[in-house]
């Protein structure tokens, strides 16, 4: 019999539209024994809400979002949501959250953060205190809140911010529970990101945030195109300033206006993970061993090029040739 697969976790591959979709995925998790589902910023059915009606159906599942766009919600509201999450589901959750691209804030805010970094450190904050049932006084450039949430016994809900850059990891340091990255090379994370994190928790003498690294994969199958699957998944991520910053900053030689070559330069140089299930098996491990608590298994190319069971079929080999 196999061991549950310690540290893995698996990323739902698409916005959701329905629960159907949302719940084969969900099942997968509970019979592998992974750590949670996790779930992205959705435009078609609002994560928050697919979250809490997929516990309905699959009560006692771990959940998170990697990540909720900060500027759609208050705190205050955000910090209400992740609590009914966690209490409908009877499970931990992880409330991840971002501040999004320049375009989106200027789209959705009556004018852009003046600090991202600030904006994002006070937006933890109020949301971690609020859980903790403080009664909160903040003005801040961003957002006022001068409320408290009322009692309700619940599991555990930590708070999580997006980190792409050292900048916003020694934030995440600072203020969160969990560091959540995105397409952060392994050696970049290691060097850059870790670092910055750790740095940020001991200047505010707090322990250090766990870290929940999403890795793209693919398994290398006859006929599978991987840089096409690659670009299917993160071909907006690589249109993207904030992305291609990081990622040029760790090495690889990006652009924004070329974002094809972009996805093929990920997978030739191993940011998006592909071979036969051992070889990406021993990955994954590898960033267990450079401290990543929790890696995010994300088949979004698969599930995009090829559908659900496609990707499901990936899942399965990795989890199993990682637990062997």
């Amino acid at each position: 019999m196999l061991a549950e697969p310690k540290g893995l976790s698996v990323f739902y591959p698409a916005p959701p539209r329905d629960l159907d979709g949302m719940s084969a995925f969900a099942s997968f998790v509970r019979r592998l024994g992974a750590g949670r589902l996790w779930l992205g910023q959705s435009f078609h059915l609002e994560s928050q809400m697919a979250l809490a009606a997929l516990a309905a159906r699959q009560p006692g599942l771990p959940l998170g979002t990697a990540v909720s766009l900060a500027p759609l919600r208050h705190p205050y509201q955000a910090a209400v949501e992740a609590r009914t999450v966690s209490v409908l589901s009877k499970a931990p959750y992880v409330a991840g959250y971002g501040p999004g691209s320049l375009d989106l804030q200027e789209r959705l805010l009556p004018e852009p953060y003046g600090s991202p970094l600030t904006a994002m450190a006070d937006y933890a904050t109020v949301m971690r205190r609020l859980l903790d049932g403080d009664a909160v006084e903040h003005r801040g450039a961003a957002h006022t809140t001068r409320y408290v949430l009322p009692e309700l016994p619940g599991p555990r809900v930590e708070v999580g911010l997006g980190v792409l850059r050292p900048g916003m990891a020694r934030t995440a340091g600072a203020c969160a529970d969990v560091a959540i990255t995105w397409l952060a090379p392994l050696p970049y994370l290691a060097d850059r990101i870790m670092p910055a994190l750790r740095a940020g928790a001991r200047a505010a003498h707090r322990p250090v945030p766990r870290v929940a690294s999403v890795v793209h994969l693919a398994v290398r199958r006859p006929g599978r195109d991987l840089d096409r699957v690659a670009f299917a998944a993160v071909g907006a991520h690589l249109r993207s300033a904030h992305y291609t910053d990081m990622l040029r900053r760790a090495g690889l030689d990006v652009d924004p206006g070329r974002p094809r070559e972009a996805a093929g330069r990920l997978v030739g140089d191993g940011v998006h993970l592909t071979g036969e299930p051992e070889d990406i098996a021993a990955r994954l491990r590898a960033y267990r061993a450079e401290g990543v608590d929790e890696v995010i298994l994300n088949v979004t190319g698969v599930f995009l090029t090829e559908g659900a069971r496609a990707a499901l079929e990936d899942l399965h080999a990795v989890t199993t040739a990682f637990q062997s």
